[in-house]
């Protein structure tokens, strides 16, 4: 299947649920149309079989006249009773308004329904696709496809879905009035319309290409204004107002000339097709005279023909607009599409669920009768152990950056990770979290192998913290609660005091109902890691991770922060990573990593002892503090 097809299928299945609506538009447009039609029929009745006197003035009468007029009482009656065709002329146009109102009443009805599911869709599948798809993608452009994309297609499912009906329907109801009146007429007045609908078509597919250029363009401005509202603090910190200013410059422009150009493509297609329509009109006109003057047709006839040329050709010229419309929304539904098709997150098949609730799984796992909430996946008593089996992974390039590792951390403990930058510590994390799925071996935690578990159901187990933490725009006790909104005020501050943010918070005017800016951006980074850290506290998981997350507080409060969590040592196994060796020392056990593989592992003693990385780490932390404090008090 073409993917032009397979664009057409999904504005198709989009439209589930609101067809019977459409279907009723097009109904309405129908007999609106049939009314609208029988308008200037009227007058035309009344002139040829009428007021020209008997037998139509010595000229051609049409035998749907003769009936008309019949049907309406005779010509004598008619001709003293002018009100009753000034009547049903009103009528009849009050008529064709009522449906004409009912079609675009129910049009917009069902396109704003689509519309508001595929918004609904789209949010929804954001947040269930896999964290490759959020890293390659540009956050300005998926913004794009949620809003302008989303729009085209309204406009589109609003007015051009109907219209095509329209432009259909207006050219196929005149006909059979025209050729009762006069087939010679017929042929004249439809002369034109077959180029001008292969003169559409094809504008169709330049403009299509045309468009998709300008939404790519649009989208990369959008991306970088938001990515400069969001990094506004570097922009001027480092004075790179001007250099953002001309970037942006850079991507308007491209998007001026883009749309520039999509334009004069537009204002050379109305132009010409507007050259085509009147000359369609000059047509009718010029035969119709001819044909008056010889004595061939009335004047009511003539007037017909005018009348209804004008009122199906603009539908027709309208043609080229609703195929650059539908342009438009192919290119928007294929940019949508490609959110909405793209493969969610991966969850158990249905026979590895049986093997979950049936008996026990790989490595002895344990059947799923949680006792503390359903989190499918986990027993009831959730202790924390977690092991790694000769665990790979890499990100696409020829190196792993997980590669081969194998540890267990018993429940309770904490474990420290270091080593370089690109040693594949966050790696580890994401992973856990199921982020990413290993290559090859296995993670399980409380003997359970995840990627046998749901998503949600490992990620509930688990509280982390990262280096760049997330914060709403809302009240610090809002943000706090976000990892359990029913928990009491007195849960809150004891995970505010824990994190040693409880006093910071108390110094604002409002306490905890004091409101952060967007990310948390009202806040010093040190007091964002320890709203965030409260934020993880606050969940009581059996597994805390902190991912360099006290990097922005100081040595003090970093003191106070691990002094706390060493009082609450085994309501979690705690993972941490960090640079600052003070940080680590603590821990139970410490892993050193380099090039993704456990080079040392032991207590802070015990590596000390020892040649290797980690000596050589606090050897150079040392003589770099020591140094510091050698400037500071010399």
């Amino acid at each position: 299947m073409s993917s032009k097809d397979s664009k057409y299928r999904m504005i198709w299945g989009l439209m589930e649920g609101f067809r019977l609506r459409y279907a009723a538009a097009i109904g309405a447009l129908v007999l609106g149309s049939c009314f609208m039609y029988m308008v200037p029929l009227i007058p035309q009745i009344v002139i040829d079989g009428v007021l020209s006197g008997p037998g139509g003035g010595g000229k051609p009468v049409s035998a749907l006249v003769r009936r008309a007029v019949a049907v309406g009482g005779g010509r004598e009656y008619l001709h003293a009773h002018l009100w009753i065709p000034a009547a049903l002329l009103v009528l009849l146009t009050a008529i064709a308004g009522c449906f004409t109102y009912l079609r675009g009443r129910w049009s917009a009805m069902a396109s704003e329904g689509i519309v508001r599911h595929v918004r609904d869709r789209l949010y929804d599948q954001l947040q269930h696709l896999p964290c490759g798809y959020h890293d390659k993608a540009e956050t300005g452009d998926q913004v794009q496809r949620c809003t302008s994309d989303v729009e085209t297609l309204r406009q589109f499912l609003a007015n051009q879905v109907v219209e095509i009906g329209r432009a259909v329907i207006m050219m196929a109801v005149p006909i059979p009035l025209m050729l009762a009146l006069d087939p010679r007429m017929t042929l004249v007045s439809i002369l034109i319309l077959p180029p001008i609908v292969i003169f559409s078509i094809v504008f169709f597919g330049r403009v299509r290409h045309a468009f998709k250029q300008v939404d790519v363009a649009e989208g990369r401005m959008t991306g970088t204004l938001q990515e400069n509202l969001t990094g506004i603090r570097v922009v001027r910190a480092f004075a790179r107002q001007d250099y953002e200013s001309e970037k942006f410059d850079a991507r308007n422009s491209t998007h001026r000339d883009l749309d520039y150009r999509l334009y004069k493509l537009m204002a050379w297609y109305w132009a010409s097709s507007d050259l085509m329509c009147m000359s369609q009109k000059a047509l009718v006109v010029a035969a119709g005279g001819y044909l008056l003057a010889t004595g061939r047709l009335q004047v009511g006839a003539f007037y017909f023909f005018l009348a209804v040329v004008n009122m199906f050709i603009w539908p027709v010229r309208m043609m080229g607009r609703i195929l650059t419309e539908l342009g438009k929304a192919t290119v928007s539904i294929g940019r949508i599409g490609a959110i909405l098709m793209h493969p969610r997150e991966t969850n158990p098949s249905e026979e590895e669920r049986r093997d979950r609730v049936d008996g026990m799984g790989p490595g002895g796992a344990i059947p799923s009768h949680s006792a503390s909430g359903g989190d499918e996946g986990f027993s009831g008593t959730r202790n924390g152990e977690i092991v790694f089996e000769r665990v790979r992974f890499r990100h696409g390039g020829e190196r792993h950056i997980v590669d081969g590792i194998s540890v267990r951390i018993p429940a309770g403990q904490t474990v420290a990770l270091l080593g370089p930058s690109g040693s594949g510590k966050s790696t580890i994390v994401n992973l856990l979290l199921r982020f990413y799925d290993p290559d090859a071996g296995t993670i399980r935690i409380d003997g359970r192998d995840i990627t046998r578990m749901e998503r949600k159901a490992v990620r509930s187990q688990i509280a982390v913290v990262m280096q760049e933490p997330f914060l709403y725009s809302k009240t610090l006790g809002e943000n706090i609660r976000l990892a359990r909104q029913d928990a009491a005020e007195h849960e809150v501050v004891e995970a505010a005091s824990a994190a040693c943010v409880h006093d910071a918070i108390l110094e604002f005017e409002k306490g905890y109902d004091t409101l952060v800016g967007e990310r948390g951006v009202t806040l010093s980074g040190g007091q964002r890691q320890r709203v965030a850290l409260a934020r993880a506290l606050l969940g009581s998981s059996p597994i805390l991770i902190l991912d360099d997350a006290l990097s922005a507080v100081d040595t003090e409060t970093e003191s106070m922060i691990l002094d706390a969590l060493r009082a609450r040592r085994g309501r979690h196994t705690s993972i941490l990573i960090a640079h600052r060796l003070s940080t680590l020392m603590q821990a139970d056990w410490i892993l050193v990593l380099d090039r993704g593989r456990v080079i040392q592992a032991g207590t802070h003693e015990n590596l000390l002892a020892v040649d290797g990385l980690y000596r050589r780490l606090w050897e150079i932390q040392n003589e770099v503090e020591s140094g510091l404090l050698d400037t500071a008090t010399g």
